[in-house]
């Protein structure tokens, strides 16, 4: 038995949380972001980890500085012999990681070393990778850098979101934490160092992310709508008005077509539930599913019956 100090936040550790309640090893406490502003509607809401540890009588800090001397105290009297911790969302100091009898690891969504950092899971759609995975890590003082105790992978689907892969690596985070957690206990863990070298980072996503530029191939744009489902979704202007795209297709080369038709951005299909733009390379992209900024999104024939789009017009090239 091992007594475990979860830290987290989001829906992507509640898997893990879970195989943890229900395992033989004692969740002592949970620490997780503040209430805030979440969803649509922007209402203050508890995370959905907090949610969870509430349901199951778990006792909840939600600390607004995870340097405070009183939470390394309170972390302290817990007397939790490991900390685990899945997306947390703030950098713990050392004082936290070594409090634990056998320190804190971390349940982190790719095959490192690639991908250290907050968005991991959508920088390798964005980069059309088609594996991905989950490492269990030491945390040490640098960001995702501690030795690897366990690895586990994950195809990357061509027309799969962020969201989609997300719920499958969550899945595979406590599969594996479990079997590193029963290693641990035995004493036979295996730590591998990370090579530093080939280390690649997934820096936190911004809506300027979004932004189409229309001149890179149809895959290349493609993958950025897909990896930035559901936020913070790819985007672009046409007669100054933005859109967001949820779904599309890459076309075969739009040869067909002649050069001022393929000038990237431009319509050159718009018609019936066909909503083709030509895009860089002498590509092309079928929108599959729109969104007009601050209404809902709709498929392509509902939207075109309700906005008189015609071959020629043309997105806004976004600036390299």
């Amino acid at each position: 038995m091992v007594k475990t100090l979860f830290y987290g936040t989001p829906a992507f550790a509640l898997p893990t949380l879970q195989r943890l309640i229900d395992s033989p090893h004692p969740v002592v406490a949970v620490i997780t972001q503040p209430d805030r502003p979440r969803g649509r509607g922007r209402r203050v809401s508890a995370s959905p980890v907090k949610q969870l540890a509430t349901a199951h009588d778990i006792p909840v800090l939600e600390p607004t500085r995870a340097r405070s001397e009183t939470l390394q105290r309170t972390v302290s009297s817990f007397g939790a012999d490991l900390a685990v911790v899945a997306a947390y969302g703030k950098i713990l100091p050392d004082a936290l990681l070594d409090t634990p009898r056998l320190g804190t690891i971390n349940v982190h969504a790719s095959l490192l070393p690639r991908y250290r950092g907050a968005a991991p899971i959508q920088r390798a759609i964005l980069a059309g990778d088609t594996t991905t995975g989950v490492t269990i890590i030491r945390l040490v003082a640098e960001m995702d850098a501690g030795p690897m105790l366990a690895r586990g992978t994950v195809p990357i689907g061509p027309t799969e979101t962020s969201i989609v892969v997300e719920h499958a690596l969550s899945r595979l985070g406590a599969d594996l934490l479990l079997k590193t957690l029963a290693a641990l206990e035995r004493g036979d863990a295996t730590e591998t160092e990370q090579d530093h070298v080939a280390a690649t980072y997934a820096p936190r996503l911004t809506r300027d992310d979004g932004v189409i530029d229309w001149t890179r191939p149809a895959c290349a744009i493609h993958d950025q709508i897909r990896g930035l489902h559901p936020w913070p979704h790819a985007s672009s202007v046409l007669a100054g008005k933005r859109f967001l795209i949820h779904q599309s297709r890459p076309l075969d080369q739009a040869a067909s077509h002649g050069p001022r038709q393929r000038r990237p951005g431009k319509l050159i299909e718009a018609t019936g539930d066909r909503l083709v733009v030509a895009t860089g390379e002498d590509t092309s992209l079928a929108i599959v599913e729109i969104q007009p900024e601050g209404r809902r999104p709709v498929p392509v024939r509902a939207f075109l019956a309700g906005h008189r789009w015609t071959v020629g017009l043309r997105f806004d090239v976004a600036p390299r």
